[in-house]
């Protein structure tokens, strides 16, 4: 059964609910795990969001997006609620986040790897919370820009777009690190 007929099922059915949980419960953690960067947070923030959606379950209609647009977006806001109640921005330990999926055989390849792994996610944090947002979105838990757009309440070009400026951003962080690293290693010679 697809999730927008269990979606209207559940309004009567506390079981439906139950199966929308099972099938998006991961999902959402994972998304906001990689927002708030502490487990027991993100354990608590997703009890928060199933707990909305089903009190809010008789307002979800099928207007021609996925239900999990609708779950990620009661996602965004319990997250963007908990950092503006605990006035901190989203931080992610290094060694939790899993953006480099490879596996090298190489010892000196492997350390490379790990190192312009955590460089690039040190560049992720200093970007303004709603492209990190758009990072974990796209890259994280993988979401068409369609997809993005409606949990984002943006048009499918407005995300394009917001993609395009966001890794212009990244590049010009990565640059700025690099130029700053240069320069305390000539400091050093």
């Amino acid at each position: 059964m697809d999730d927008q007929t269990l979606a209207q099922r559940a309004r009567d059915e506390r079981d439906a609910f139950g199966v929308l949980y099972q099938r998006h419960v991961t999902a959402i953690y994972r998304y906001i795990f990689y927002r708030v960067g502490a487990a027991t947070d993100a354990e608590d923030l997703t009890a928060k969001v199933f707990a909305r959606a089903l009190k809010h379950i008789h307002n979800y209609s099928d207007r021609g997006l996925p239900f999990t647009a609708w779950l990620y977006r009661i996602a965004h806001n319990v997250v963007a609620n908990h950092h503006r109640d605990n006035s901190r921005h989203p931080s992610v330990p290094f060694e939790e986040m899993d953006l480099h999926h490879g596996q090298h055989d190489d010892a000196d390849h492997q350390i490379d790897a790990e190192h312009d792994r955590q460089r690039l996610l040190r560049a992720i944090l200093k970007l303004p919370e709603e492209r990190q947002h758009l990072i974990v979105l796209k890259f994280v838990e993988q979401k068409q820009n369609s997809e993005i757009g409606a949990i984002m309440n943006r048009s499918e070009g407005a995300v394009k777009s917001l993609y395009h400026r966001t890794l212009q951003q990244l590049r010009e962080v990565l640059d700025a690190a690099d130029a700053e690293q240069l320069r305390a290693s000539q400091l050093h010679e």
